[in-house]
């Protein structure tokens, strides 16, 4: 049998195990739990790290239950890599293993008043003063503004610094420590991909930076040690059977290698829960002019070069499919949107800009909200669903005319990757918006391949060769523009104007005892 690589995939909805052929890339099996959302208050996104936990380890027991049936014998998974949700914040007790409290998701928009604070300490109170460090603006998206909401608001965690019992991490580092031990040894690591979205390291040094930690004050003894993208963390104690640990790469790192982007100037789109276009920019770090972000891609191995690339966040894509569905009952199901959508075959005039969590790249206005505009009494569910996936074309268009403006060299077709990819109109309209061809891989779970690639190709591993003769060739559905460019850019114009009515919606200015904000 040829030697098998797992990957560990943590998203924001779901979890899931998967085990490829390390010779071939395929697939061999999988299984997927998905994961609960909390919105204690309005803005507020959590999810429990326990919750996190069971459901990784339900997905291992599971996948190794299928492969038994396949009569595959699990030692033949030489490495298990993790891939995970990036910028969501943990902080748990090293001495009891507990969690101090939930894990607050990437979208959560409660740090809003501390970003505000933060911005207007900035000289010149700009956004950006911290771009040069760490590619990022100060913005409610990454992790130390969330920790640093942590230590300000919950006593435990303070309590828990203050006796040296404090662990911070990235969902990856709360993973790995579990599975190597926990409180009994585990290891407390993270990768230069995950540690380049906190705001707290020099994606030019590659390590964490004192000066970033005193501007948020944040002790450096609760951070994880920095490793390379692919080398052995450590052993898990929690299977005779799967043993190494051999690789953590963020989500959107691990589906940019999975989608074979290790060449400067490739780029790939993942439509989840956000939507993430990632452009490879080779070994130097290339400072955006127009919105977008510079992060580490990966670095693959102690002693290579780390890979940086520009990326554009958008901050609800899928998500925008799930709120239709729990929180309107417009769908039942997350593929019925695409049945709604094809009976209309338009919007109608129907814009829909779904800034639940204010607007990430190109704009970074935490104040933006969601907006449907554009509705008269012909305006029908099936409208909304079409507007809807319009909705993440249009981001999508937005973040790829910035990074043409970056990089000067526009891309001429995009690889897209990502759960909403099956959404056969999505595609199409995603490559009629753009004017451009959009090139689905058949095999479609590419963040998890991307991380069983990294870990496969670990120094003490060697199952996996990544160099560009070796790669393995990817099948490709391709989707061409069916309609002509003037329609498209009236389309987007009219978008962009239904984005600046979204803007400066909400204020952190209380109106009232009850928490109620103005719009000033």
């Amino acid at each position: 049998m040829d030697p098998l690589v797992a990957a560990i995939d943590q998203g924001t909805s779901s979890t899931r195990f998967l085990v490829f052929n390390a010779k071939t890339a395929e697939l061999i099996s999988q299984h997927q739990v998905e994961i609960n959302q909390s919105f204690p208050k309005e803005g507020w996104v959590e999810e429990d790290p326990k919750e996190i936990m069971q459901s990784v380890y339900e997905c291992m027991e599971r996948t190794c239950e299928k492969l038994y049936q396949l009569n595959i014998d699990v030692s033949n998974i030489k490495a298990v890599g993790v891939t995970n949700q990036r910028e969501t914040t943990l902080v748990w007790d090293k001495e009891t293993g507990e969690p101090l409290y939930n894990a607050i998701v990437w979208l959560d928009l409660r740090t809003q008043s501390t970003v505000e604070r933060l911005i207007s300490k900035a000289p010149g109170k700009n956004k950006n003063h911290l771009k040069h460090k760490t590619g990022l603006p100060i913005s409610t998206y990454f992790s130390a503004v969330k920790l640093r909401w942590l230590l300000d608001n919950v006593d435990e965690v303070q309590q828990a610094v203050l006796s040296e019992r404090a662990m911070f991490g990235t969902v990856d580092s709360w993973i790995i420590w579990c599975l190597t031990g926990g409180r009994s040894g585990g290891v407390h690591c993270t990768d230069v991909s995950n540690a380049s979205r906190t705001m707290l390291f020099n994606i030019h040094t590659m390590n964490w930076d004192p000066e970033l930690c005193r501007y948020f004050d944040v002790p450096m003894e609760i951070l994880p040690k920095v490793r390379s993208s692919s080398e052995i963390y450590g052993f898990m104690v929690s299977s005779a059977n799967l043993r190494v640990f051999s690789v953590c790469l963020g989500d959107q790192s691990a589906a940019l290698v999975g989608q074979m982007c290790l060449k400067e100037g490739q780029a790939k789109n993942t439509y989840g829960t956000g939507c993430f276009l990632l452009r490879n920019t080779g070994t130097k770090p290339v400072m955006s002019d127009h919105g977008l972000l510079t992060t580490v891609a990966y670095k693959m191995g102690k002693e290579e070069s780390a890979c940086y690339a520009l990326e554009g966040s958008v901050a609800i894509a899928g998500a925008v499919v799930r709120w239709l569905k729990d929180n309107m009952g417009i769908v039942k199901s997350s593929s019925e949107i695409e049945t709604l959508a094809a009976a209309a075959g338009s919007s109608y005039g129907c814009y829909f800009v779904p800034a639940f969590s204010g607007l990430y790249a190109p704009y970074w206005e935490p104040s933006a909200r969601g907006i449907i505009c554009g509705l008269t009494q012909f305006t029908n569910r099936n409208h909304l669903a079409f507007a809807a996936l319009e909705a993440v074309c249009f981001q999508t268009r937005e973040i790829l005319d910035a990074m043409n403006l970056d990089s000067g060299v526009p891309l001429t077709q995009l690889k897209v990757d990502g759960g909403m990819t099956s959404n056969r109109l999505l595609m199409q309209l995603q490559a009629d918006i753009l004017c451009m061809p959009v090139a689905r891989p058949t095999m479609a779970e590419t963040t998890a391949l991307g991380a069983a690639m990294a870990a496969g190709a670990a120094e003490g591993v060697d199952v996996w060769d990544l160099s560009v003769d070796h790669l393995p060739h990817v099948m490709r559905e391709k989707y061409e523009p069916q309609i002509n460019s003037d329609e498209s850019e009236y389309r987007f114009a009219r978008w962009k104007k239904a984005v600046q009515k979204a803007m400066n919606w909400e204020t952190t200015e209380p109106c009232c005892n009850n928490g109620a904000f103005i719009n000033l």
